[in-house]
């Protein structure tokens, strides 16, 4: 039957926020307890949400954070930190214009809170009304790489998974979006391509603006994943 719908990550999809929430998640460290962390300490837990994200180095460092003011804290430096600074992802913004024009259904999938999905669409200039339906990490209790945000997001667009593409960036989405039941195309931005191909992705690209938009035509790519 082919593709129905496409469902966008965000981080490292449509934006690459990463660094600047690893800054501001090390800023909340030093400011808050006195430990000074580094930036690839958050590697493993990216996509698994922000609860994940700083916990998992708290556990590292052997810290006990207080949650969500630790949360709250670091989104709140990521707000001042961001501004000027975050850009499109090369592209997204004509990818998701390309999805619609098609009649194809577009969601987003974040394991983000809302006051990150909302800042970072906000900064980089793609409304949130770009897609059919949007799911963020405080709407699933089950983070990446449970497919539950997946499920989730193809029930609010009315497509069943075996008709989504997703599109990801992290090894926790990639295994989140096949166990769901999604074809995966995995963009190179944080991972490499042997990484993602090994979690189960479908298709590799270096971005949006570089991945053949055809090929969401090609029903025979999408009845044997190839």
């Amino acid at each position: 039957m082919g593709i129905g719908a496409v469902i966008f990550d965000m981080d490292g999809v449509l934006v690459d926020s990463e660094p600047f929430i690893a800054e501001a998640a090390i800023e909340m460290f030093d400011r808050r307890y006195g430990v000074k962390v580094k930036e690839e300490d958050f590697q493993p837990f990216i996509g698994a949400g922000e609860d994940r994200y700083i916990g998992g180095v708290a556990e590292k460092y052997g810290v006990e954070i207080l949650m969500p003011e630790d949360k709250d804290w670091t989104y709140k430096i990521y707000g001042e930190i961001i501004r000027g600074r975050l850009e499109e992802l090369p592209g997204a913004g004509d990818f998701i214009d390309f999805c619609r024009k098609k009649g194809l259904k577009t969601a987003l999938a974040t394991s983000a809170d809302k006051v990150k999905m909302e800042a970072n669409l906000n900064e980089i200039g793609i409304p949130l009304s770009s897609f059919d339906a949007a799911v963020n990490g405080l709407e699933v209790e089950k983070k990446k790489p449970y497919p539950d945000i997946y499920l989730q997001a193809a029930e609010l667009i009315q497509t069943p998974t075996s008709r989504c593409l997703v599109v990801e960036d992290a090894i926790n989405g990639v295994i989140a979006a096949k166990k769901a039941g999604a074809f995966c195309l995995g963009l190179t931005s944080g991972f490499s391509g042997e990484e993602l191909k090994e979690a189960g992705a479908d298709f590799l690209a270096v971005n949006l603006k570089e991945f053949d938009h055809n090929l969401l035509f090609k029903r025979e790519c999408f009845e044997t994943g190839e």
